[in-house]
Formats: C-alpha cells, structure tokens, sequence
C-alpha cells in the first residue's frame, strides 16, 4: 500500500471507529432498557440474561465464519451488511408481541455484531499507512467505549419520554444512518479480497492460521479479558455498594469513571505502542497494575470516597493496554489472513463476556462481592501470560508488515 496522506488515514479511521461505536453500542440494545422489557413482558431476570447470552453467542460463532467472508469478498460490503442488519435488529425488537420474538431479534443483533472486528481492522491494516496503525487501533478502542457509554443513557432517556419500542426505534436509526455515511465515503473503504485459491503452500491459506500457537494464545487473552470486563460491567457497582457501603449512585459513578479513563488510557496507548515494538512488554505491565488494584479493591481497605479513583485508575491501566493488544495480534496474522485471524481471536471476546456474568453472578448469589474484584484480578493476570507467549514465539515469517 502506497504510503497514505494524513488526512486519508484519518478519514479511513474515522468512518471505521463511527461504526465500530454503533457495534458497541448495540452490545446494551437491550440491557439499556431491562427495566421497561421486564415489566412489559414479566420475565425474569435469567430470561433476560438469557437475551445476552444468545446475542453474544451468535456473536462470537458468526465473528469466527465472517472472517473468512472478509477475507474471501473484501472488508466494506461485509461491513455495510453488519449496519444493516443491527439496523433491522433493532426493529425486530421493537416490534416484538412476545419473548420468542424478543430472542429472535437478539440473535440478529448478534450476526449483525459479529462482523465488525474482522470488518474493521482489515480496513484499517490495508488503508491505514503502518506509521499511523497505532492511532487508528487506539481510536477504534475508544469508539467501542463510547458507544458503550452512551447506548444506556440514550435509550433510558428516548424510554422515559416515550416509551421502550419508540427507544428501539430511535436506536434503529443510528445504524441506518452510519452505513448512508460509509456509503457515501465508500471509495476510500476499498479493500483487497484474498486470492481465489491460495497456493497448498501459501502461508495464510484458508485455514492453516488455525495451526499457529499465536493465533489461539490471542483468542485466549480475549477470553479472559472479557471475563474480567464483564464481571466489572455487570456487577462492579453492585459489588462496590456491598463492600464499602457507598451509595448506588457513587458506584455508577465509579464505574463511569472507569469508562471513561479507559477510552482516555486507548489514546495514551496509541503513543505507546507506535514508539515501542515489545507490544506484550506494555500488555504485561498495564494488566499487572490493574491486577493489583483490584486486588487493592477486593481487600476492602481503600477509604470510600477514593473508591472512584481507584475504578478509575484500573480503566485506565486497562485501556493503555488496548492498542499495543491490536498490534500484538496483526503481528501473529499471516498474509491475506487478516479478517480470518481477527474474527476467531475477537470471538474470545465474545466468548468471556457471554461466560463473564454467570461467573461473577454465582459470586454475588453466594455473598461474596469482594470477590468480583478477586476474579477480575485473576483474569486479567492469566491474561498476561497468554500476551507474552504471543510476543515471545513471534518469527519473521508471521509478520503482517
């Protein structure tokens, strides 16, 4: 690829992170709004996980298979067709008479989800000049947090003016319009689809990545990462208001803040890793301290109001670890195996945040809230070792240069 203007990149960046917000945000499509859909409907609060699971389930088995379609017709039709059907999803939700409805729509959700990654960063490894690779990694990490901030504070309020169905609505058209957007910009969204035919000794044939130690250390780093993020997500709040005795409030607040330091930790690590090329080196040190302080958490000794700092502190150690991960695993990724490689490794993450809650649920249902910080401690700690193994075993031959 001929080396790129600054302003190319950054419109090749921007289109990409602008969607990768809407996959984001229609992770919580229907968390933000359990408390309408609950009443409605009177489910219990296991048939409304379950709505979870099988998003993220569907998720993660379509990300793996949308690899190889990427690779196969090129990153942007693939990528118009997840908006598409995320779009469409959400009208099924709103629309539903019933819970097999309800189910049905989630697991739209879930294929339309399931793209992106594969999508995403083939379009940034072959549009973006590598100088600039670390930026573009750093903005598509702090995309994903934003839409995940604002999914629940748009559809709780579109809701409590109107109603849930008028939220999912709303929501629809947010995809719908995004992907007008990356139409109308699609000629710098052109990617180069792998050969027809790979060679029988092309490395990077159709599944021989599936043979390489790198590929499934990454997808297991993914794994236990999201663990962790989902036992945060899901019940740090609840887990800080039962451990310190602050109020809900300030634990919502807590988990804001960390959030928001982690889309401000992408940024810092986007600096990081275009200056440094030890990718696991930067992984192992963040993991580490975000390790130890929700440790430092769990152990119940931090003076309450410094409970928010400290939340904040573990976003922001998690978040600077962000870019030099991408970078680690575009380095274990063969030749025209981009969309392969990234669909099977971001199906880990998938994976731990469908697995993540009922793991940190039986915490809670057991009485143990300190222990969720415990957990999340030993996640991302396990996680670091799957990060050196990838950075230690790379060979020339793997890198995607």
């Amino acid at each position: 690829m001929a080396e790129a203007s600054l302003r190319d990149d950054a419109r090749v960046i921007g289109l990409v992170g602008i969607a990768h917000g809407v996959s984001h945000f229609f992770h919580l499509i229907l968390a933000g709004l359990f408390p309408w859909i609950k009443a409605a409907f009177g489910l219990s609060y296991a048939e409304l996980g379950l709505l979870m699971t099988v998003f993220f389930v569907v998720s993660g088995i379509g990300q793996a298979l949308s690899g190889f379609i990427v690779d196969r017709v090129g990153a942007r039709a693939v990528l118009f067709a997840g908006l598409a059907l995320l779009g469409a999803s959400a009208l099924v939700l709103a629309s539903a008479p019933n819970y097999a409805l309800l189910l049905a729509g989630s697991m739209l959700a879930g294929c339309g989800n399931a793209v992106f990654h594969p999508a995403d960063y083939t379009l940034l490894n072959q549009r973006v000049s590598k100088p600039r690779l670390a930026h573009a990694f750093s903005v598509h990490g702090v995309s994903g947090n934003l839409g995940w901030a604002a999914a629940p504070v748009f559809l709780a309020a579109v809701a409590a003016l109107s109603n849930w169905r008028v939220a999912l609505v709303a929501a629809a058209l947010i995809p719908f319009g995004v992907l007008a957007l990356l139409l109308l910009n699609r000629s710098v969204l052109r990617t180069v689809a792998a050969p027809a035919r790979p060679a029988a000794r092309e490395e990077g044939g159709s599944f021989d990545f599936l043979r390489l130690p790198q590929v499934w250390m990454c997808f297991g780093f993914f794994f236990l990462t999201a663990v962790a993020l989902a036992g945060i997500q899901s019940f740090a709040s609840t887990a800080l208001v039962a451990t310190y005795g602050i109020s809900l409030a300030a634990a919502t607040s807590a988990y804001t803040i960390y959030m928001l330091a982690s889309a401000g930790g992408m940024v810092m690590g986007g600096f990081f890793a275009a200056r440094s090329s030890n990718h696991d080196r930067t992984i192992a040190f963040a993991f580490t301290l975000a390790a130890v302080l929700a440790l430092l958490l769990a152990a119940g000794v931090v003076p309450g109001p410094l409970v928010v700092v400290l939340m904040g502190l573990i976003g922001l150690a998690s978040g600077v670890a962000g870019p030099s991960r991408d970078l680690l695993i575009r380095s274990a990724a063969p030749k025209n195996a981009t969309g392969r490689v990234f669909g099977v490794v971001y199906s880990g993450l998938d994976s731990g945040l469908a697995l993540g809650p009922l793991l940190f649920g039986a915490l809670m249902d057991a009485s143990h809230p300190a222990w969720v910080f415990v957990g999340i401690a030993l996640f991302q700690a396990l996680a670091i070792a799957t990060a050196v193994t990838v950075g230690t075993r790379r060979t020339p031959s793997l890198q995607n240069a």
